[in-house]
């Protein structure tokens, strides 16, 4: 018997004993072949079906590792443990290894770039999205989703069995190039985030005097900006008071001696939501040291005080810690 038969035969065993073995990993061509050995095989007696058992069982036995022989199926194997620029040229290249697949390349992309596509398209181009993504990324794109259209998304799905498979490659090749139409953003963060953060280590006269100047030229944007900024006077509304340890651990003595000097006179109701969610002892030092260091200059004051804000957003970018939204 050739090996095409054997494989054949042992396709066949492995259905007679109700263990359906997973083909999709083959090709379409070695599919097909396989179908038409099946197909063209007549009966085998037992002494042959034992003997290309146990020659089956023995490549088992003396297997090491397997690879998946094209780029299209290494990529797959890694695409999670790969940067989103390395998976485009990868994808780009595995290309070459047969008929493009668009749904390839839509995989590898971040989800970020998705979530519009989601946002504007019909539930069964969704449905469909969804279904050729990778589980875990298309579960979190449906939780991204509003309630509302997560169902109709979801009971879309259900209708999406008896879409050919023709149907299903225009689809992706449509997703791709809206996907290819999209702009690369240059930043990570919204304008507001970022003029925040900036705003955030300013000192406060300068934040000040910019969000006028941004209230004159642009209220909305200011309204955005003003949202971003985070500083010692909204310690006590955004920080949860289970993390205050964990932030003052984050500074030595000296910055949060001088950061709490100053802010007993420019923010002492944060001053003393620090201090009532630490333990006693450790309260009362940092209360004595920062009434014994006296009135702070106003530049040194204000370093410190954005040096422990700027703990807090460290704290929090590193998901140590979750600061409180407004809304909530």
């Amino acid at each position: 018997m050739s090996n095409a038969d054997k494989a054949a035969v042992i396709v066949r065993l492995l259905l007679s004993e109700g263990a359906m073995p997973r083909l999709t990993g083959l090709s379409l061509r070695q599919q097909e072949a396989l179908v038409r050995r099946l197909a063209g095989l007549g009966p085998v007696d037992r002494d042959t079906l034992s003997a290309v058992a146990r020659e089956f069982a023995h490549a088992l036995d003396t297997l090491g590792l397997t690879f998946p022989g094209s780029v299209a199926g290494a990529l797959d194997m890694v695409r999670d443990h790969l940067s989103e620029e390395a998976r485009e040229r990868i994808a780009e290249l595995a290309e070459g290894d047969g008929p493009p697949d668009p749904w390839r390349r839509i995989a590898a992309t971040d989800p970020d770039r998705l979530k519009p596509i989601l946002a504007r398209e019909s539930a069964e181009i969704c449905a469909i999205l969804l279904s050729k993504l990778p589980v875990a990324k298309a579960a979190a794109l449906l939780s991204d989703l509003p309630e509302d259209r997560g169902h109709v998304v979801a009971h879309a799905v259900a209708l999406t069995s008896t879409i050919g498979e023709d149907t299903i490659a225009r689809v992706g090749r449509s997703l791709l190039d809206q996907l290819q139409a999209q702009p690369t953003p240059a930043f990570a963060s919204a304008p507001a985030d970022r003029v925040g953060a900036i705003l955030n280590a300013a000192a406060a006269a300068t934040r000040d005097k910019v969000l006028e100047g941004l209230d004159g030229a642009d209220a909305d944007f200011a309204g955005l900006v003003r949202k971003a900024i985070f500083t010692f006077e909204h310690i006590p509304k955004r920080l949860d008071q289970k993390d205050v340890p964990k932030v003052m651990r984050a500074l030595d003595a000296e910055t949060t001696t001088v950061a709490l000097a100053a802010a007993m006179e420019a923010a002492p109701v944060a001053v003393e939501f620090l201090l009532e969610n630490i333990s006693k002892r450790m309260a009362e030092q940092l209360r004595d040291d920062a009434e014994a260091r006296g009135k702070v200059r106003g530049a040194e004051g204000e370093a410190a005080m954005a040096e422990l804000v700027t703990a807090i957003r460290d704290l929090a970018d590193s998901g140590e810690i979750r600061l409180i939204e407004d809304e909530e």
